[in-house]
C-alpha cells in the first residue's frame, strides 16, 4: 500500500485538512512536515467544527499516530492550547497518538515579535504575514542559532540559548519600533525561560526522535500520509517570491521535514478548489476585485482561519494547477468547494496568460512578469442545483461534470476526488490514493 503525500496545490487555504481527515481512515500515521501555526485546516465532523494550527488533520480519528515533524516551527503555547482544547472533547487521550520531533525548531516569544514590527516597518512593501513568528523563527534556523524542542526540555542549555540570542534581538526590535513608530516591546527573560521550561515540562510526554518512530512504521508496512501546509505557488523555493511563506511547501520537502527518505514517498495528491484564492499580498492574475468576488467570498465563506483575514477571491487558474502538477509530481487532484460554484451562469477558466502581447501557457519565473500577465478565460457553463447530495460524480449536473472532466483535460492529470460540501461525508471519490 502506497504512501500519500497531500499538499495544496495553490496558495493555500484549498481544503487541505478535510481532505487529510478523510484519507486518514486509509492510513496509520499522519505527518504533518513543515509550516507552523499560520496554518489553519477546518475540519466539519458531525456538525462540529475544528480548527487545527499545527496538531495533523488526523488527530480526530482513534488510534492514529499524528506526527509534528522536524520540518516544522513550534509555538508552544498553541501546541499546548491545541492539546487541551481536544482532550477536554474527548479526543488524544492518549499521549502515544501524538509525537512532537526533537528537532523541531521553537516559535519564541521574540520571533512574533520581530514579525510583526517587521511587517509595520516595510509600510507599502509589506509581505503579508501572519504575525505569527513564523518567519524570524526559520530565519534563526537556517542562521543556525535557533531554539529547538530538545532545547526547553533542559534547563542549562536552554538559558544559554536564551541569553546567547536575546542582545542581537533586542537591538534589532529597538530599531523596528522606530522605523515603524510602534512601541518597543519588553522582554522580560527570566520570564522567557521560565515560560519555555514549563512548556517543555509539559510537552515532554509527546517529544521523541520522529524520524527514528517513523522509519520503524515504514518497515512494519505502516501507511503513512504526509500533511502540508499552505500551497504550492507560497513555497520559498518555487512559490511568488518574494510573497510566500518561509518553508517548502512542495511534496518533495515531505521526506526532509519528516526525516525519511524520498522511497518512502509514493503518491502526491494536489488539493485546488474549484476557484481560486489568496490572501495577503502579491500578483493574483484572476482575482476578481467585484461583486463577483464578493459572491464568491461569501459564498465559500472565504475568510481565513488563522487570521480571520478576509481572502481574494477570483476565477480558478489551471496554468497554475499545471505548474503545481509539474513541481509536485501529483498523481491526481483533489477538487474541493464545487458547491460554491452553484448559482453562477456562466464560469471562468483561465486556461493561458497574454504577456507582452504574446500567449504564454506556463507560469512566469520572474515576479515582475508574473505580476503583469492578464489571464486568458475560456467561457463554461454554469449549474444551479445545490450540489451537497451528491455521492456519486452522475449525481452532479451535466454542467458541473463538464467543468470537472475540462479541469483534468486542461491540467493533465484525473480529478479524484470531489468536495460537495464541508462535512466529511460530502465528497465524491473517484480514486483513493492508498488503493493501487
Amino acid at each position: 500500500m502506497p504512501n500519500v503525500v497531500v499538499v495544496g496545490a495553490q496558495w493555500g487555504d484549498e481544503g487541505k485538512g478535510k481532505i487529510v481527515d478523510l484519507l486518514t481512515e486509509h492510513a496509520q500515521v499522519v505527518v504533518r512536515f513543515q509550516g507552523g501555526n499560520n496554518a489553519g485546516h477546518t475540519l466539519v465532523v458531525g456538525g462540529e467544527k475544528t480548527v487545527l494550527h499545527l496538531i495533523p488533520s488526523g488527530i480526530l480519528h482513534a488510534g492514529k499516530v499524528c506526527v509534528i515533524g522536524n520540518g516544522c516551527v513550534v509555538d508552544p503555547t498553541v501546541l499546548m492550547k491545541e492539546v487541551d482544547g481536544l482532550r477536554a472533547r474527548g479526543f488524544l487521550q492518549d499521549s502515544a497518538q501524538l509525537l512532537v520531533s526533537e528537532q523541531a525548531h521553537v516559535i519564541c516569544p521574540w520571533h512574533k515579535h520581530l514579525d510583526v514590527l517587521r511587517e509595520k516597518a516595510r509600510g507599502g512593501q509589506a509581505i503579508g504575514t501572519t504575525g505569527r513568528g513564523i518567519g524570524p523563527a526559520y530565519e534563526d534556523k537556517v542562521a543556525r542559532r535557533g531554539i529547538r524542542i530538545r532545547d526547553i526540555l533542559d534547563g542549562d542549555r536552554l538559558r544559554r540559548r536564551v541569553k546567547e540570542r536575546l542582545p542581537d534581538v533586542l537591538d534589532e526590535l529597538t530599531r523596528l519600533a522606530k522605523t515603524a513608530k510602534a512601541e518597543e516591546p519588553l522582554l522580560d527573560v527570566e520570564a522567557i525561560i521560565s515560560e519555555l521550561l514549563v512548556l517543555g515540562g509539559r510537552l515532554r510526554e509527546f517529544v521523541g526522535d520522529a524520524s527514528l518512530k517513523l522509519a520503524q512504521h515504514v518497515r512494519k508496512g505502516a501507511r503513512i500520509l504526509f500533511e502540508g501546509a499552505q500551497g504550492t505557488l507560497l513555497d520559498i523555493d518555487h512559490g511568488t517570491y518574494p510573497f510566500v511563506t518561509s518553508s517548502n511547501t512542495v511534496a518533495g520537502n515531505a521526506a526532509v521535514g519528516s526525516g525519511l527518505g524520498p522511497t518512502a514517498i509514493d503518491r502526491v495528491l494536489g488539493i485546488t478548489k474549484a476557484y481560486t484564492t489568496r490572501v495577503g499580498s502579491g500578483p493574483f492574475p484572476t482575482e476578481l476585485s467585484d461583486e463577483l468576488g464578493d459572491r464568491l467570498r461569501k459564498a465559500g465563506d472565504e475568510f481565513g482561519a488563522t487570521t480571520g483575514r478576509p481572502r481574494r477571491c477570483g476565477w480558478l487558474d489551471t496554468v497554475v494547477l499545471r505548474y503545481a502538477a509539474r513541481v509536485n509530481g501529483l498523481w491526481g487532484l483533489a477538487l474541493t468547494k464545487m458547491d460554491v460554484l452553484s448559482g453562477f451562469e456562466t464560469l471562468k477558466v483561465c486556461t493561458a496568460y497574454k504577456l507582452n502581447g504574446e500567449t504564454v501557457t506556463e507560469l512566469p519565473c520572474d515576479y515582475e512578469d508574473f505580476s503583469r500577465v492578464e489571464p486568458v478565460y475560456e467561457e463554461l457553463p454554469g449549474w444551479q442545483q445545490p450540489l451537497a447530495g451528491a455521492r456519486t460524480i452522475d449525481d452532479l449536473p451535466g454542467a458541473a461534470q463538464r467543468y470537472v472532466r475540462r479541469v483534468e483535460e486542461i491540467v493533465g492529470i484525473p480529478v479524484v476526488s470531489i468536495s460537495v460540501g464541508a462535512e466529511r461525508g460530502e465528497t465524491i471519490v473517484l480514486q483513493n490514493p492508498f488503493r493501487s
